[in-house]
């Protein structure tokens, strides 16, 4: 398998730290808003990359972040008048809801940054008795040019550089001893959270907490960090410098971004009215949708968001469902229940389309090409198992082999039959006329075949209520 390494610039192969174990560092959203879909584009991207691993049978610890202090947050909460913890978890639940209709899994674990204060505190204190850091009047800054690797990730030269396009400026800035330096702690401001530090009552930068909730979660070396290709430059680069200056070992062994993502071919802004957030996509289409559009392109390579291309992938995705729902059809009514000789045969040929699959996700997971070699499969199925003359068992491996390579990309295609609510409430309706006759078989078979489909009853003094598993 092999994967680009932007450290490197090129494609390696993949040899993890320890044997049959993936330790991977994905950077998550700064909560404050519902996400948009720049942010679904490395959610997406990297699960799928997990997923994958897991598929080859690797053991994945896959941590990502929610950033749940940050300058953005103070803004939303005292526009609003509430406090900053409400927004965050406000919007962390809401993020989850939208990483739910995506089927993104949920990461190993979700650190929250204003969790891992104590940590933060002490990497910092560490840096500074190592030389790396200073404090002054309260702020605590990273000696830039005292690491001389910096600018490795990003392959700038430490002369030219600025101290990045993120804004950090905090009182007692013109103190810095370099203008390349980057804040490790700040002093509060009126109204701002603030924890505890042996320099001020203040909170974190926003590199260190990664660093830290990286070293506490995974160790001090990882295989893989990840993220959008706009973190190259300060937020990753500024990681390198604090973990391998505190840890004395190099942080990562891998580095992969994903390319950025444009609306109608221009750059998704709020000033150019076309910012779109996930929640207002799910409005138009299944959210599955929106998962197959990011998967549809490599992820390195720019991707332009549109309607047009959004319907395609609606088409291509129905087509994927379509052949599954047809494979379950033939199942219902297959005639034989065991595969013929020819059968098997056919289906000995279905492994080429999964080795085109194999071989595209293991060539720096081109998803596109992957899903190429579903559509292959899909045709294959489509063309070989047929109603009323194909085998039960043949349409069932078929079903089988389509669902675990789709499940890898992420992507649902054996739906189940959701019932609706009037089906619910009639089969509620006869489920108390049978407890009135006391024929409780039945209505334990009603109550079974509701919580199959994901429906769970509650008897209250109300009446029955129900709600989805």
């Amino acid at each position: 398998m092999k994967l680009y390494n932007t450290m490197s610039k090129r494609k390696e192969e993949f040899v993890p730290v320890e044997e049959g174990k993936v330790k991977m560092y994905v950077c998550g959203p700064t909560v404050y808003n519902f996400i948009h879909i720049g942010n679904a584009r490395p959610m997406i991207v990297f699960d799928t990359v997990r997923r994958y691993f897991e598929y080859k049978g690797y053991d994945v610890n896959y941590v990502s972040n929610f950033t749940d202090v940050d300058d953005k947050i103070i803004k939303k909460a005292i526009e609003e008048g509430v406090s900053a913890d409400e927004i965050s978890k406000r919007y962390i639940a809401e993020c989850k809801k939208d990483m739910e209709g995506m089927n993104i899994k949920p990461a190993t674990k979700h650190p929250l940054a204003t969790e891992e204060i104590c940590g933060m505190v002490d990497m910092i204190g560490t840096l500074i008795e190592k030389g790396y850091a200073y404090e002054k009047n309260g702020t605590v800054y990273f000696r830039t040019r005292q690491f001389k690797d910096y600018g490795k990730l990003s392959h700038k030269n430490l002369d030219d550089l600025r101290s990045g396009n993120r804004s950090l400026l905090v009182s007692g800035e013109d103190e810095k001893e370099d203008p390349l330096d980057f804040v490790l702690w700040k002093p509060k401001k009126e109204g701002e959270p603030a924890w505890e530090s042996p320099w001020c009552d203040g909170r974190p930068g926003w590199h260190i907490e990664c660093s830290v909730m990286s070293k506490k979660y995974l160790g001090e070396q990882i295989d893989i960090h990840a993220g959008g290709e706009d973190l190259v430059f300060p937020h990753h680069e500024n990681e390198i410098a604090q973990s391998e200056a505190a840890n004395g070992k190099e942080f990562a062994k891998y580095w992969m971004h994903n390319a950025f993502l444009n609306i109608d071919n221009r750059k998704m802004s709020k000033s150019l009215g076309n910012f779109r957030t996930v929640r207002e996509i799910s409005e138009q289409y299944d959210l599955q949708v929106l998962r197959f559009f990011m998967l549809s392109a490599h992820y390195r390579s720019p991707l332009n968001f549109s309607a047009d291309l959004m319907e395609a992938s609606k088409n291509g995705l129905e087509r994927i469902v379509n052949a599954a729902a047809n494979l379950k059809y033939i199942m219902e009514n297959a005639a034989a229940a065991e595969m013929t000789d020819a059968e098997k045969e056919a289906l000995e040929k279905t492994q080429e389309y999964v080795k085109a699959f194999e071989d595209a996700m293991d060539d720096d997971f081109n998803t596109a090409d992957a899903i190429a070699a579903v559509f292959d499969l899909v045709k294959y199925a489509n063309t070989t198992a047929k109603a009323e003359v194909s085998s039960k068992e043949y349409a069932k491996a078929l079903l089988d082999l389509l669902v675990k390579l789709t499940d890898v990309l992420g992507l649902i295609v054996d739906k189940k039959e959701e019932l609706l609510a009037e089906d619910i409430e009639a089969l509620i309706a006869e489920r108390q006329a049978a407890r009135k006759e006391k024929n409780f078989a039945r209505a334990d078979a009603i109550r079974n075949e509701l919580l199959e489909k994901g429906i769970i009853l509650e008897d209250t003094r109300e009446g029955v209520k129900w709600k989805k598993a």
